[in-house]
């Protein structure tokens, strides 16, 4: 088999492009509600997914709507677990409800950056996952992160994720959204990352800096401006490049 890697999107979050996205993606992370999404929008969307063959993946967040679950916040272990299980027990059923299985979870925002660096964070993700999931998900997290290495040490099964249509630091981590520059909306420069991450593992930082970048999926986001384009343009010159989009979930 050739190269392959996943193309993901977070949905469910109330965007009508979503039916878009998913005629292109090949893995989708559902908003379970406590950012974005109600539970109808979460099981329209796995439908959507489902019929398309797309994986499903739990997008659990902070209790955070009014921030879009993009803020950082202090919340105690044993109130994040309970969140987080939450959320991931809420879309397992949807998913099932839908005539398909949950695969997979993605922190989102605020939570997803913080678990990136922060080993109590970090350490309730992966307690969630693995016990709500009861051994049956994985994580989809960013390479070199303390949120990868515990998923490591905790035996959890862990993909790492890339972004095609966000900017980075030098550092590895991703450029504030309140900077300049954040978010990627050129349909070409970003098919172009995309393509690099997938055939080099590699992908310029904001200042020229030429990062490695070990992924396993290539996330689009679904609230980006122009999602829809740029998740077809990435696909279509990842096929070109001789590599195939499939879902890192699949056997």
């Amino acid at each position: 088999m050739g190269r392959s890697i996943d193309l993901n999107a977070d949905l469910g979050e109330g965007y009508p492009t979503d039916e878009a996205v998913l005629d292109v993606v090949s893995s989708a992370s559902i908003a379970c509600g406590f950012h974005a999404g109600t539970p109808l929008e979460m099981l329209n969307t796995a439908r959507s997914a489902a019929s398309r063959g797309v994986a499903l993946g739990a997008h659990p967040s902070y209790f955070d709507r009014e921030g879009f679950g993009r803020r950082d916040m202090d919340v105690p272990p044993d109130q994040l677990l309970a969140i987080l299980a939450y959320q991931i027990g809420a879309m397992s059923s949807i998913a099932a409800a839908a005539g398909s299985a949950l695969t997979f979870v993605k922190p989102h925002g605020g939570l997803y950056n913080r678990a990136a660096v922060d080993p109590s964070t970090a350490e309730s993700v992966v307690d969630a996952v693995r016990l709500a999931g009861r051994g049956s998900l994985a994580l989809l997290c960013p390479g070199g992160s303390t949120l990868a290495q515990k998923a490591e040490s905790e035996g959890l099964p862990f993909f790492l994720e890339s972004f095609a249509d966000r900017a980075y630091r030098p550092d590895g981590t991703l450029l504030s959204r309140s900077e300049p520059g954040s978010v990627l909306t050129d349909p070409d420069l970003v098919a172009e990352r995309a393509v690099r991450i997938a055939t080099e593992g590699a992908v310029t930082a904001c200042d020229g800096t030429v990062l490695p970048m070990k992924s396993d999926s290539i996330c689009v986001h679904g609230d980006t401006p122009g999602a829809p384009t740029l998740a077809r343009t990435i696909r279509m010159a990842l096929e070109q490049a001789g590599v195939a989009v499939r879902s890192f979930t699949a056997s």
